[in-house]
């Protein structure tokens, strides 16, 4: 299975017209035609319902999409590490991140990077651990930033020096609003939102067996998503303080929950990963950053 032929199956799975595919591709229709026939014979399974005038993709056709896009960003992402390897004026580096105003630490490490190494490109990705670290664990990113602590036996990492407080995002007309925190038995009677990962780690961590009986009507993985359903009236987000804007201007307030919880930011990569020079570069300015807030402790992982 040829590299070329899978980019040329995603053309014409994204044109859905084996015709104005081989027009984007500059390659004969017939040609084209060909080799969608050969690659459904070498896989043994059928690709395509053909129509006259369109193409849909097949269960198995909608499968090979998906795993020639990962192939084709992994073959993408080794052409351009070698391509970059001695070459520090330039390249990109791919990053996962979760949802979390810690993020800072990453811009100010960009924006120090970026005065004496512009053409550097960032990719970032958001999404919760699991996302990110299975993406990060099929080389697909550079490194990860997730929000909770990392399984050594796989990763080497750098602790950002801060935490994130939980709280509830809710409209300023919710009763719920007039207190200064906010209980487990205070959320009870609303419908709540969350993320998966939250549902399943972080809030069980808070309240223990009383998650069970909470109302999530909802998960998100990003809180911004999550406080279009708040605005509109369908309950409360729970989620991570200074992620939406909730100043006197908003429909939003916050009110952090009690007994207090807080969720530590972890900087991760893979044990014996080979960075690229510009990713090592910013790996670096992480540190230098980071250690600039606070010195690491005995024995951190440098």
């Amino acid at each position: 299975m040829e590299i070329r032929v899978l980019r040329n199956f995603l053309e014409i799975a994204r044109e859905e017209n084996m015709t104005r595919a081989a027009e984007r591709l500059h390659v004969s229709q017939p040609s084209l035609s060909k080799q969608m026939k050969e690659l459904e014979a070498e896989l043994g399974k059928k690709l395509f319902v053909r129509s006259s005038y369109s193409i849909r993709l097949t269960d198995e056709g909608i499968l090979l999409r998906k795993r020639a896009e990962d192939l084709l960003s992994m073959a993408d992402k080794i052409t351009n590490e070698f391509r970059t390897m001695d070459d520090i004026t330039g390249g990109d580096v791919f990053i996962g991140c979760a949802e979390s105003h810690l993020i800072k630490y990453l811009a100010q490490a960009v924006k120090r990077l970026n005065r004496r190494y512009p053409g550097i490109h960032y990719h970032i990705t958001s999404g919760d651990t699991e996302q990110v670290t299975e993406r990060l664990n099929r080389g697909l990113f550079d490194m990860a930033f997730i929000v909770e602590p990392p399984d050594l036996s796989k990763y080497m990492y750098l602790e950002v020096p801060e935490a994130d407080t939980w709280g509830a995002l809710m409209r300023k007309d919710c009763p719920l609003a007039e207190k200064e925190y906010v209980s487990i038995d205070d959320l009870l009677p609303y419908p709540v939102f969350c993320s998966e990962q939250s549902a399943k780690v972080d809030l069980p961590r808070w309240c223990g067996e009383k998650v069970d009986q909470l109302n999530i009507l909802a998960t998100f993985n990003l809180s911004n998503n999550g406080a279009v359903f708040v605005r509109e009236g369908l309950g409360i987000c729970l989620t991570f303080d200074r992620l939406i804007e909730t100043t006197k201007d908003s429909d939003l307030c916050f009110r952090p929950i009690t007994p207090k919880l807080h969720t530590k930011m972890y900087v991760i990569w893979k044990k014996y990963q080979v960075f690229t020079p510009v990713s090592h570069l910013l790996l670096d300015e992480l540190k230098i950053v980071l250690s600039d807030v606070s010195d690491p402790e005995p024995g951190h992982n440098q």
